[in-house]
């Protein structure tokens, strides 16, 4: 089957590569480690020209063979990759955004093979304290589309992650999201604090202790904050209550239940209901958010598939890139 559109989801550490068949169909995928902050450096022929350009060398293995099977395919790309360190910088869009003023809003870069790469806009929020988003904007589009009709009515999407987002909609609208630095903090502790010294990593994943961590952040003991009960991941230790196997997820559920926490109390100052959650994201990270959710008194959580690939369909036919359906080609 003909492809209709080429989707580069590339982020700061990797690149994601899909070729898109009728309504977003993957038809092949692959993955690099070539994201902004590393691409590729050594030398070679594209299009006939010697190049030692990083974002050419790594577009051209991500899907230059695609683009030599079917020259004239679109392609758009979402992520970091439109950043003031990216391969061209496409400027934030303000909230609220959604598929159509994004869409139209595209940053074009023409690479060596002639071929234009379309770059989605990240989100920017104007307030006291901005918030902003690349590439998550485009996982949350993805599932807008494919929710059935009512199902946006409190609901809060979830993008679990280094900097974790949680993304409010309205109307098929990005109206207002809030940011969590809890994996990249998760990370620093323990790595480069006393907290760390004690942990033993790398074992099987201990659910009680990690269920034990979002319990803690979530009760009376926790209304102090984050920044006092962190040091029960030492003091638990210390008193033999907590193994060196069981520190690291015990402190993994109390960031995330701290996260949670504070997510929930936000919401109850709104509404009666907290929000039905839907998440994006790693399956193995997805799942500790799922326990720790139900744990927070979250009642419903769902689980999305293949959102950048359906967000990246959905902007590209907003941008008149490809249309609307697509019929299916013969092989």
């Amino acid at each position: 089957m003909l492809a209709q559109l080429i989707a580069l989801d590339w982020g700061t550490t990797s690149l994601r590569a899909y070729r898109l068949g009728p309504n977003a169909g993957v038809l092949d995928q692959r993955s690099l480690a070539s994201g902004i902050m590393q691409l590729p450096k050594a030398p070679r022929v594209i299009a006939g020209q010697l190049c030692a350009d990083g974002f050419e060398l790594a577009f051209d293995e991500a899907c230059g063979d695609w683009l030599d099977a079917q020259p004239g395919l679109p392609v758009i790309a979402c992520g970091m990759v439109g950043s003031a360190q990216g391969w061209r910088e496409a400027a934030y869009c303000d909230t609220p955004a959604n598929v159509a003023n994004l869409g139209t809003s595209l940053q074009t870069v023409r690479s060596l093979r002639g071929v234009d790469v379309h770059i989605v806009p990240g989100v920017i929020q104007r307030s006291r304290l901005p918030n902003v988003m690349r590439g998550e904007e485009t996982q949350v589009l993805g599932v807008l589309q494919n929710l059935p009709a009512g199902a946006g009515d409190n609901l809060l999407i979830g993008l679990p992650g280094s900097h974790s987002k949680w993304v409010e909609v309205v109307e098929g609208c990005i109206t207002h999201f809030d940011t969590f630095m809890t994996g990249e903090l998760f990370a620093v502790l323990s790595e480069h604090s006393i907290l760390g010294r004690t942990q033993q990593r790398g074992a099987a994943f201990d659910c009680a202790a990690f269920d034990r961590g979002v319990q803690v952040a979530s009760s009376a003991d926790g209304e102090i904050g984050p920044l006092s009960t962190l040091f029960s991941s030492r003091s638990l230790g210390l008193t033999g209550e907590l193994s060196a196997e069981q520190q690291p997820d015990y402190l993994s559920g109390l960031l995330i239940g701290h996260e949670l926490a504070a997510l929930a109390t936000v919401h109850r100052h709104h509404s009666a209901k907290l929000p039905s959650i839907v998440l994006i994201g790693n399956a193995q990270l997805c799942t500790r958010y799922q326990r720790a959710l139900a744990i927070c008194g979250f009642p419903h959580v769902t689980l999305a598939e293949q959102a950048t690939e359906r967000g990246l369909w959905q902007l590209a036919v907003a941008a008149g890139l490809i249309g609307k359906t697509a019929p299916v080609q013969p092989d």
